[in-house]
């Protein structure tokens, strides 16, 4: 216990020497960043990778500077520089391929295929990646749910030892809606 409360947590440590090492062979990468552990980052060409400050990219992302499909056909492997601008969200599962900038303010759907530039201020998803709508759209958007919506505080989260009563709760309130938490 004294452990958790110093915040101390393996995973951490782990993904702190796995952005060392990264950084150390080649990877640009800004300030303020949250990366999942489960990110996958082309290990071979990490000098053409260069992620912004403040940029999150959740679980199972998988980024590539290159494309192997080509060797076969013309005994060339594709390669690409990717940037990923400044306060850019990459969703759950995407795959970021070579030659690709992803603009600042923008964020991509869960699950997305980016295959080409992705402008700022947008958001885009789907497989190839293609823009939806602004980011001012979609937070205007957002703003109105969260008047309509059910709310939750960190109480429920698992960080505080989310309780059954409160998981109850939470389903109950969440039965014909979704809502948002802190």
């Amino acid at each position: 216990m004294v452990v958790q409360r110093i915040g101390f947590n393996i995973f951490n440590v782990i993904k702190i020497i796995k952005i060392y090492f990264l950084k150390r062979y080649g990877l640009k990468i800004g300030t303020g960043c949250f990366i999942s552990n489960s990110v996958f980052i082309d290990p071979s060409f990490l000098h053409l990778i260069e992620i912004g400050n403040n940029v999150t990219i959740t679980a199972d992302v998988k980024i590539l500077a290159h494309d192997s499909s080509t060797k076969k056909l013309i005994g060339y492997t594709r390669i690409g520089k990717v940037r990923i601008s400044d306060n850019v969200f990459i969703g759950m599962g995407s795959i970021i391929l070579p030659n690709v900038i992803v603009g600042k303010y923008s964020i991509i759907g869960s699950g997305s295929v980016v295959t080409k530039d992705i402008p700022n201020n947008v958001v885009a998803a789907g497989n190839p990646a293609r823009i939806i709508c602004s980011t001012d759209v979609f937070l205007k958007k957002h703003l109105e749910l969260l008047k309509i919506s059910p709310l939750f505080d960190e109480d429920f989260t698992i960080k505080k030892n989310l309780t059954k009563s409160l998981r109850r709760e939470m389903d109950n309130r969440l039965a014909n809606n979704q809502g948002y938490i802190i």
